[in-house]
């Protein structure tokens, strides 16, 4: 039973063609009409990976380490490639896929739509992109730069915050249709703040408790604009992200408890929407330049 039980897992192919019982590393995360996976193999084995031609839009790798060498079939003919770190591959999921796998690799991918791409764009350029260019084994030291900024939500989920992964998709977004869809000949957006209407309604949603599943579209509609519009605009009317702007209102908060308060550390993680203590220790110490429990011994004297 146990070697009919191995043999059928061996066989499991996830949703990019990967045989998953060979994956070292296998993480995923949605948002924001995106979809984020991190795969990992560290055995030098030979592999091979299929996907049939579908209307899922488009597959991004960016290669997180070197070494790393594929067969690509195109009408029956291989090409080989080889990726360095932060060399990337762009790739249609209209056309049927399969490589060769040569020895270990660790990718950060990024899977979108191609509505989700032309609507960004469109906000962002006030242009249309219908597609992408394909691209194997080169270097893009920026997607490198947003597939490392990314990469800690995968490895902590339950710490992830929704509104840097939704914002983070749509700079992604942006940045494909300008490098790789011919956006970046456009011109751009002249871009306006907030009304004191919609800054004020898109601070108070930010800063209740009460919606634990609050999103960046969810927002964006309260205002009556596009997700990615309206990150434009509160950026230029705050200075912040959404996400910039709400950690550093959950430590302001923390500050007033960690200095008028009785409460532990863990209590005051719980009461200013952190995940555990551990992220509120990391939070913290970044924007304040010190641990919380440092801080109160200094403010208290």
């Amino acid at each position: 039973m146990q070697a009919i039980s191995t043999a059928v897992a061996s066989l499991a192919i996830d949703s990019l063609g990967c045989s998953a019982i060979k994956l070292h590393d296998d993480q995923e995360l949605h948002a924001a009409g995106m979809s984020f996976y991190r795969k990992r193999v560290d055995d030098s084995l030979v592999s091979q990976v299929f996907t049939p031609a579908s209307d899922r839009g488009f597959l991004i790798g960016v290669s997180l380490s070197g070494g790393h060498r594929r067969s690509i079939y195109r009408g029956g003919r291989p090409t080989r490639h080889e990726f360095d770190r932060g060399a990337v591959y762009v790739r249609d999921f209209s056309e049927n896929y399969r490589a060769d796998l040569d020895g270990k690799f660790d990718f950060l991918l990024f899977e979108l739509s191609a509505s989700l791409l032309a609507g960004v764009v469109a906000d962002e350029r006030g242009a249309r992109v219908s597609g992408l260019k394909s691209v194997t084994g080169e270097g893009d030291p920026v997607l490198a730069h947003l597939a490392q900024a990314i990469a800690p939500a995968l490895a902590r989920p339950g710490e992830a915050s929704m509104l840097f992964v939704e914002q983070l998709g749509t700079a992604i977004a942006t940045y494909l249709g300008q490098r790789y869809g011919g956006a970046a000949q456009a011109s751009p957006r002249q871009w306006q703040g907030l009304s004191p209407l919609h800054e004020a309604r898109a601070k108070q949603m930010l800063l209740d408790k009460s919606k634990g599943s609050l999103s960046i579209a969810g927002i964006a509609q309260e205002c009556n604009m596009s997700a990615s519009y309206f990150l434009r605009a509160f950026r230029v009317t705050t200075g912040r992200t959404p996400h910039q702007w709400l950690l550093l209102q959950r430590v302001a908060q923390a500050r007033e408890l960690l200095l008028h308060s009785h409460l532990s550390l863990a209590e005051i993680a719980v009461a200013c929407q952190f995940s555990d203590q551990s992220h509120f220790n990391r939070v913290f110490s970044q924007l304040a330049g010190t641990p919380p429990g440092n801080w109160r011994r200094n403010a208290r004297g």
